[in-house]
Parts: structure tokens; C-alpha cells; sequence
């Protein structure tokens, strides 16, 4: 797969320091600058071309993967659901703390129950803080994973991570950030 649209947007990028983090400022990752639509459905199509949709539903964490989960769920006609930020105290959620290259907070999920499968859908891994947590709380719940997709990789510990978490994790390109700018590998 080329993703010659991702990869010329992601040269455009723009990148900001929070603490010792790099954080890359592009519209996959943060929805500013805007995101064009040839972009978004490049990434999407090449998700849905490499992912296992054998799956009950697709799950993303809030905020940046719910764009790419609703546009896997129009294209693969699975529904999705969205691990949120904020505890609405419904029967049966769960809470897990994530802790990423750049915060920490706590996530809650809703709607799934033990047997369900899920392919779980994010912007970018880095650290691997909110994937393991998640796959971590999934596992506790009795709920499969089945798929991994990530856009983008900004880790050269990916194979650290699967084997933390014990899955493959898909990625569609892989990035550093060298001198303050963005270099797709």
C-alpha cells in the first residue's frame, strides 16, 4: 500500500512538545488541520483491506478514533462503540487507567459484554499506554480481541508491545520525528 495522501500530509505536519513527548499535530491524530476527505478515505480503505472484521463490533477510545471507527462502520457495516473519558455509571462499566506518552486519565466502557469480539481501532501507538490498558480490561471482561488497527506507529517498540499484550498490532505507516519534523519510515 502506498497512502501517498497520508504520507504528503504527514511531511506537513506540524510538532509540539508536551513535556518530553513529540506530539505530531495532523488531522489522523487530532482533527486540525482539517482533515480532507481523499485522506480519510485512503486510510480507510487500507484498514478495512487489512483487517480481520470478524468481530461483534469495532471499539475506539475517545477522541481520535471515533472518525475512523464511524467510517469502518459505514464501510464494513459493523457498529462501533466508543470507550469515553467520563463514567456515565450504567450497569456492567468498566474503568481502566491509560496512561500515554503525554497524560493520564481514566477510561470507561460501556456496552460490551463477556463473548463479544472487537476489533479495536486508534489514531497512533506510541507508548503503548492505551492499547495495553485496554486490551488489559478487555481480557478481564471476557471480551476477544480480534483485530488491532492503528494508523500510525511512532514506536520502535511495537513488537515490545504485542508481546505485552499479546496481539499484532496493524499499522499503516510508521513515523519518528527527527529535528521537529515528522519523517514517515
Amino acid at each position: 500500500m502506498v497512502f501517498e495522501a497520508l504520507k504528503a500530509s504527514l511531511a506537513e505536519s506540524k510538532v509540539v512538545e508536551r513535556g518530553d513527548y513529540e506530539y505530531i499535530v495532523h488531522p489522523i491524530t487530532d482533527g486540525i488541520p482539517r482533515m480532507e476527505p481523499r485522506i480519510l478515505n485512503e486510510v480507510i480503505d487500507a484498514m478495512a483491506e487489512v483487517g480481520n472484521f470478524d468481530c461483534d463490533v469495532i471499539l475506539t477510545v475517545e477522541a481520535l478514533g471515533i472518525p475512523l471507527a464511524t467510517a469502518l462502520s459505514l464501510k464494513t457495516g459493523k457498529p462501533y462503540s466508543v470507550v469515553r473519558k467520563r463514567m456515565y455509571g450504567l450497569p456492567g462499566e468498566v474503568n481502566l487507567s491509560q496512561v500515554t506518552g503525554y497524560s493520564k486519565s481514566t477510561l470507561f466502557i460501556n456496552g460490551l459484554e463477556a463473548g463479544d469480539k472487537v476489533v479495536i481501532v486508534d489514531d497512533v501507538v506510541s507508548t503503548g499506554g492505551t492499547i495495553w490498558a485496554l486490551v488489559d480490561a478487555l481480557k478481564k471482561m471476557q471480551v476477544q480481541v480480534s483485530d488491532i488497527l492503528v494508523v500510525l506507529e511512532k514506536t520502535d517498540r511495537k513488537s515490545e508491545i504485542e508481546r505485552k499484550i499479546g496481539h499484532q498490532i496493524k499499522t499503516l505507516v510508521k513515523v519518528h520525528v527527527v529535528d521537529g519534523k515528522v519523517v514517515v519510515v
